[in-house]
């Protein structure tokens, strides 16, 4: 019975501590990566501007070829939500709206996770000219963790997890947008 007890206590102390060292960790997550792209500004946020191309190079989109698409709104204008819904647990469901433009320069998404953890996490993409044809594109990720979940960040390295997954999307975009013909 001493042991039983003694193990129930080192187990809450456990509970106990972590739950303290979660007061401390941060919340907050922030990853980004870039790439340069053989094509004008423009032509690059055109194409960026539409959710629905980031079906061709996201590595998120491309997990599950069977994923449920849905889409409301117009999209390229602030507002549009493009949805999805996996029976894969690594894609799971959720929505990505537009939230705001600027044209040439710069697109915000939010993104609303709905399974298999609810959370909400915000999405940018900007354009920057680099020499005279060349374009470089930054994709950056960013969101928060809720007390005690936030102890997750301890054990994960989201910069190499979500990081890895954006550059694999923009090197995609890359051979995406260079190998089609100059408008």
């Amino acid at each position: 019975m001493k042991i039983l007890k003694g193990l129930l206590i080192l187990i809450v102390g456990i509970i106990v501590l972590a739950l303290v060292v979660a007061l401390f960790v941060k919340k907050e997550y922030s990853v980004e990566r870039e790439v340069v792209i053989e094509k004008p500004r423009q032509n690059v946020y055109d194409y960026l501007k539409y959710l629905k191309n980031q079906d061709n190079f996201s590595k998120w989109a491309n997990i599950d070829p069977a994923m449920k698409k849905y889409y409301r709104g117009i999209d390229g204008t602030i507002g549009f939500v493009s949805g999805w819904d996996s029976n894969k647990s690594d894609v799971g469901k959720g929505e990505q709206v537009i939230k705001k433009l600027q044209n040439g320069e710069r697109i915000d998404t939010e993104i609303r996770f709905l399974k298999p953890m609810e959370s909400t996490s915000y999405s940018y993409m900007t354009t920057s000219a680099y020499q005279e044809i060349y374009t470089k594109v930054k994709w950056g990720f960013n969101g928060k963790m809720k007390y005690p979940i936030n102890l997750l960040i301890l054990l994960m390295n989201m910069d190499k997890m979500i990081g890895d997954d954006l550059q694999t999307g923009l090197d995609n975009l890359k051979v995406i947008l260079e190998s089609k013909k100059s408008n």
